[in-house]
């Protein structure tokens, strides 16, 4: 039996950015993972500036950018349509770029597949980190020291067992560790059967030139009573995805996928079906992300429907708030609070996602088709139409934060939600705001693996976080030279995910500040 610090179980692009994610923390992981290849599937296509940031702190951000499959010049935009692809109504739609000054790097669009590829690639390189592709989880028992986890060849050839001192359920929503875990879920079934199409269509193409710089594609339709029907480009010559609501009962042989692909594009066109999968629409949440040594992360924590490239992204964001604090227990230098903070802080943003964005945009999309008809009303329905996406932006609203939770120096009563405003300042338990150094370069490249106090100029104050952390075992680095007016704050306090812990003018008590931060207070190896 092989020992690690951390088994991930499933290697798709949350498990293997989580061990990426350990590995350079020179933690021991292995990955279980069934494909020996990734799948040629493309979904969560639409990366966020937040995960493309995760790529750059994992060393992967330029082989990302490189094996994007839509050229740079062609544009990665999304539109929403009224009725059809065709029509005249049409307006911009998760414009990504009105958030951009916030973040260090920019968005990025390519198959799943193709990200998996380069995490792969990205892991291989990591001395501490074993890969075992064709195999997967059959069960798993966890004991005071640690988890056990039994493995087979995918193959059926052969069996194994790894144990971990942790264990991380990656591998789906349908998560065996999750299900050996015992941790439940609380499911919400919209009752909607979903297709999932891959195809190639030259002509289609063609007539989608008259839509330059887009490359996914909402249709909205009167009878599906606001549930989407989403096109989305996997290249920039010919492969196209789909996904619609079916009929209950569809299978691939009884429904015309292709007329019904000429329905929503407008007009009939030539069309090539490589692939048709269902899924069912429904959210699901793990009731706990963690249960002891074993924690759930990905789609093994959450799943929804694709609405707005959501759920890749979460589950990357799960991965990099989880990594660093299991690294932290593991190294001596993090409590069992900071562990439990993991829960505390991305479970309910999460909830916060699936309700106050995904299933707002289907009630609104609904209560919208329900009153609004150009067939009835045109000059209303204009009106109405051409305003939806004007004032505040979905996009500009989606701001993740922790301001609740129990390992940052948040506001009295802030909770932690996907909701909130991007602003420069540095405000605790929000996203670090990217911001020039004086020698040039920027704030982000000087981030340590560690936490990192900002400051314009070295000081007393600085001396003395630094030395406390130094006493406790705690990673901590000083950047100066910081242009911190952005920050409207002479002191901020980084957290090893980017997240600001605590910003300020003065350091009264270091050794608090770390107690409350739950950091150097671990006295043993757990």
């Amino acid at each position: 039996m092989s020992d690690y610090d951390v088994i991930v179980v499933g290697g798709g692009p949350v498990g293997m950015g989580l061990a990426i994610e350990l590995g350079q923390r020179n933690v021991r992981v292995c990955v279980i993972e069934r494909y020996p290849e990734p799948q040629p599937v493309p979904k969560g296509q639409n990366l966020t500036q937040r995960t493309t940031e995760h790529f750059h702190a994992w060393g992967c951000e330029r082989e990302l950018r490189a094996a994007r499959t839509i050229p740079k010049d062609a544009g990665i935009g999304g539109m929403t349509c009224y009725g059809t692809l065709l029509t005249e109504y049409n307006y911009d739609w998760l414009n990504r770029a009105l958030v951009r000054d916030y973040y260090f790097t920019a968005n990025e669009r390519l198959p799943q597949y193709a990200t998996e590829a380069v995490l792969r690639a990205r892991a291989a390189r990591i001395e501490c980190v074993d890969l075992r592709y064709g195999w997967t989880c059959t069960g798993a028992t966890q004991g005071a020291e640690g988890v056990t986890v039994e493995i087979s060849a995918r193959d059926g050839s052969a069996t194994d067992t790894v144990r971990g001192r942790y264990a991380v359920a990656c591998d789906g929503s349908r998560s065996v560790l999750r299900e050996a875990a015992g941790i439940t879920q609380t499911l919400s079934d919209h009752d909607r059967l979903m297709a999932l199409l891959v195809f190639r269509s030259p002509e289609l193409h063609d007539l989608l030139r008259r839509f330059p710089g887009k490359a996914f594609f909402n249709v909205l339709h009167p009878d599906l009573e606001g549930y989407w029907q989403f096109f989305g480009r996997v290249d920039e010559d010919t492969t196209f995805f789909f996904h619609a609501p079916v009929p209950p009962g569809t299978t691939t042989n009884n429904f015309d996928f292709a007329g019904m692909l000429h329905r929503v594009v407008g007009q009939p066109f030539a069309v090539e079906l490589d692939y048709v999968g269902f899924w069912d629409l429904r959210f699901a949440i793990a009731d706990q992300y963690r249960r002891g040594r074993i924690f759930v992360a990905g789609d093994a924590a959450h799943s929804h429907p694709p609405y707005g490239g959501y759920g890749i992204n979460t589950g990357f964001e799960d991965a990099r708030n989880l990594g660093w604090k299991l690294a932290a227990r593991l190294q001596g230098w993090g409590g069992e609070t900071l562990l439990d903070s993991y829960d505390l802080e991305r479970r309910p943003v999460f909830a916060s996602t699936a309700e106050d964005f995904i299933a707002k945009f289907i009630r609104e999309d609904r209560a919208f088709l329900e009153t609004y008809s150009p067939d009835t009303d045109r000059a209303a329905f204009e009106h109405t139409w051409f305003t939806r996406n004007e004032g505040a932006s979905e996009v500009a609203a989606f701001e993740p934060n922790y301001e609740g939770s129990p390992v940052v120096f948040g506001p009295p009563g802030g909770v932690c939600s996907a909701r909130g405003d991007h602003d420069h300042r540095a405000r605790a338990g929000h996203h670090l705001s990217p911001a020039p150094l004086d020698g040039g370069g920027n704030v982000y490249d000087a981030l340590g693996p560690g936490f990192s106090l900002l400051t314009a100029q070295d000081g007393p104050a600085p001396h003395a976080l630094a030395e406390q952390a130094a006493l406790r075992g705690v990673p901590l680095g000083v950047v100066t030279g910081v242009d911190m007016t952005r920050y409207d704050a002479p002191l901020v306090l980084v957290r090893p995910d980017g997240y600001v812990a605590w910003a300020g003018t003065r350091i009264d008590d270091p050794g608090a500040m770390l107690d409350r931060l739950d950091v150097g207070v671990a006295t043993a190896r757990p």
